[in-house]
């Protein structure tokens, strides 16, 4: 394999993986019974449950998920109508307001990380601790590179 062949695996690979997980978890999505949410706002829903120890404002949220503040002031809106979140006004500063999870976020976020937890057993049934070493390590690396280039388009050259 020559280094053009590699770069056009690696691609194809990447495009190809990436579009099979949303699809995979589009579909877990779908049989949890939640089909008013979209996987924008379940990931935005995980993030709250992530912060929510935290008492994650909408602020905390757009800094943890690297979007912009509009777009998650407009998603937990509707996740609000939709019954997932709640702002709760804080006791100490009634201008703070912050995003907890209802009963109902709090149930399709068990279901999303059950998810998660069967996806990644599932993944890593038919490797050996050895093989395990190796796609953590680049899969990190792979994860770096995209991190970095998210906060710096900068930071690499394409």
């Amino acid at each position: 394999m020559g280094p053009d062949d590699f770069g056009e695996r690696l691609n194809e690979l990447i495009v190809s993986t990436f579009r099979s997980i949303l699809r995979v978890e589009e579909r877990a999505l779908q049989e949890s019974g939640s089909t008013d949410l979209t996987m924008s706002e379940m990931h935005l829903i995980e993030a709250v449950s992530l912060l929510q120890h935290a008492k994650a404002t909408v602020s905390d949220l757009a800094e943890y998920l690297q979007i912009t503040l509009p777009s998650v002031t407009v998603a937990v809106n509707k996740l609000q109508a939709k019954g997932y979140v709640a702002k709760v006004r804080a006791t100490s500063d009634a201008r703070k307001v912050y995003v907890a999870l209802t009963d109902l976020g709090e149930a399709v976020n068990e279901y999303h990380t059950l998810f998660h937890q069967r996806m990644v057993a599932a993944i890593s049934r038919n490797f050996s601790m050895q093989e395990k070493g190796v796609l953590l390590q680049g899969v990190i690396k792979l994860n770096d590179f995209f991190q970095d280039l998210a906060v710096d388009e900068t930071a690499y050259e394409l």
